[in-house]
């Protein structure tokens, strides 16, 4: 049994219930990297920390790396150059980061094994001696209601330069473990602790199950001479020279598969075949090239109802290979314009394949430019694909969706299809290039007829929808009065398939004015896991 499997496994055969704690440390663990290198960056930025307190703190910790400093000692240089700044501000810096940098650098194995002893009941907390600022976000995120770790010292909202005692370190890990196992009745002797550092050896020695997660070469060493499971992840962190070179290639695709297009539209003249060719030929080579494979349920929901309104939770952009990968042919989509800005070369291509680029920040702008989509369904039968959060997520938790699919799908009397993605971050987290190997989970529900829906009701149809997504990932839905609620979406019965017709003719343009009702955006809270 390979490593996380095995590591799993043992958390499906402990007890349930809360008498059991898991605990995480943070950086290294739950983390690649270090969270700390960020905030350093970041405090240079914004001029918080000058060239010379940079040079005595990274003394400091090269003291500390040493042993030649102890960890509250370095922790003491570091907080005297936060005296007198607004500790708000830096809450402020630790979402900011969090999002831009911190989230990628999740380890989706780890994520499993928190949601594995969270479904068990245990009782789940991070301890690390890193600073709230650099954990608290990630344990929102992650669903951990627990996090014990070195803290500041404030007054009046402000730092004042010093360091609440003890710190988070050795022995003060052990005494944050103990207080928490007192606090829920747990045994520690039946508990579970993750560390990648010889740190942390004194908690690692007094829980019954201790695990060594990406561990240095020195607790590898220590760990395996205790018998203690070792596992190591390669999802992420510094890529290879070859998951590089496979991505770029992954990414590049897309133009030699439309080159290779080119021929089909010659030799018959049709577009759309050309189209069709591409695209499947794009699915193919990329996913083969990034070594990603789908595990897909319910794909005859894929394949019944054409055309559709496609709707898919967006967390990567392996998404777009993977929606090829799925739809295969007759689809147009819809993609923020910077794509084209950014991208002018790749933004053409897409656009020649019929993707439709919209300006997010500007709500009308958007649903008119998407007017066209409504004569690409009716006149040309195709189907259209839109993420309804509008951009990826850092996390696999949604975000709130907005209305442009469904009144889509409304206007242009078709269903909506939901496409759940469970896992597509374990390929490319957002923000990262590399495209890693990886199987991702997949499940399209059944279509959801739209024959009903109204502007007067969007609302309701947007909310359940998007509970379909939720209570698939796991996660919290959405509340409200809802015009669906407890309610069983009509059975859509199975088109025929149409008799393929040699040479049609071409279809005149359609002269009918589609008047399109705009709405405000209603905001809606999401409820973090």
């Amino acid at each position: 049994m390979s490593g996380i499997k095995q590591l799993l496994n043992d958390i499906e055969n402990a007890p349930s219930g809360s008498g059991v704690v898991a605990i995480f440390d943070f950086d290294g663990t739950l983390i690649a990297g270090y969270s700390a290198t960020a905030f350093i960056r970041e405090q240079l930025k914004r001029g918080d920390l000058s060239v010379t307190q940079l040079i005595t703190l990274m003394r400091a910790m090269t003291n500390f790396g040493l042993g030649n400093m102890g960890f509250s000692g370095m922790m003491a240089v570091t907080a005297q150059f936060m005296r007198g700044i607004e500790e708000e501000a830096y809450r402020e810096v630790g979402r900011h980061l969090y999002t831009k940098q911190i989230a990628r650098l999740i380890y989706p194995e780890s994520r499993a094994l928190v949601k594995a002893h969270q479904a068990k009941g245990h009782t789940v907390a991070i301890i690390s001696s890193a600073t709230p600022y650099q954990v608290e976000n990630a344990a929102a995120d992650l669903g951990i209601d627990h996090v014990l770790c070195t803290r500041l010292e404030v007054e009046n909202g402000t730092f004042t330069g010093g360091v609440v005692s003890p710190a988070c370190f050795g022995q003060g890990k052990v005494d944050a473990a103990e207080s928490l196992a007192s606090q829920f009745r747990a045994d520690l002797d039946n508990s579970f602790f993750y560390s990648d550092s010889t740190d942390d050896l004194l908690l690692l020695e007094r829980v019954g199950h201790p695990r060594a997660l990406n561990p240095s070469d020195r607790l590898e060493r220590i760990a395996r001479g205790q018998q203690w499971p070792v596992t190591k992840f390669g999802s992420r962190g510094r890529p290879t020279l070859t998951q590089f070179i496979r991505s770029i290639a992954a990414t590049t695709s897309l133009i030699t598969s439309f080159i290779a297009g080119l021929p089909v539209y010659a030799l018959t003249g049709s577009r759309r075949e050309s189209q069709n060719f591409s695209f499947s030929l794009f699915a193919d080579t990329a996913s083969a090239l990034v070594g990603m494979d789908l595990d897909v349920t319910g794909e005859e929901h894929l394949w019944s109802h054409r055309p559709a309104v496609f709707v898919f939770n967006h967390q990567s952009k392996a998404d777009v290979i993977i929606i090829a990968k799925l739809l295969r042919r007759d689809i147009a989509g819809v993609g923020k314009k910077e794509i084209k800005k950014e991208t002018p070369v790749l933004g053409t291509i897409l656009e020649l394949g019929g993707l439709v680029f919209i300006d997010r920040a500007d709500g009308k702008s958007a649903i008119n430019t998407m007017k066209p989509l409504i004569d690409v369904i009716r006149n040309e039968g195709k189907s259209v694909v839109i993420a309804p959060e509008g951009t990826r997520s850092v996390s696999p938790t949604m975000a709130s969706f907005k209305k442009g699919a469904f009144h889509l799908a409304m206007q242009a009397g078709v269903p909506i299809i939901p496409i759940v993605i469970y896992n597509s971050g374990d390929v490319a987290p957002k923000g990262d290039f590399v495209l890693r190997s990886a199987t991702v989970k997949v499940e399209a529900l059944p279509p959801v007829d739209t024959d009903q829906w109204s502007v007067e009701t969007i609302d309701d149809h947007v909310r359940e929808v998007r509970n379909m997504f939720a209570r698939a990932l796991g996660q919290s839905e959405q509340t409200g009065l809802s015009a669906l609620t407890n309610k069983t979406q009509p059975k859509l019965k199975p088109k025929p398939k149409p008799k393929p017709k040699p040479k049609p003719k071409p279809k005149p343009k359609s002269k009918a004015k589609v008047k399109v009702k705009v709405k405000a955006v209603q905001k809606q809270t999401v409820k973090k896991q």
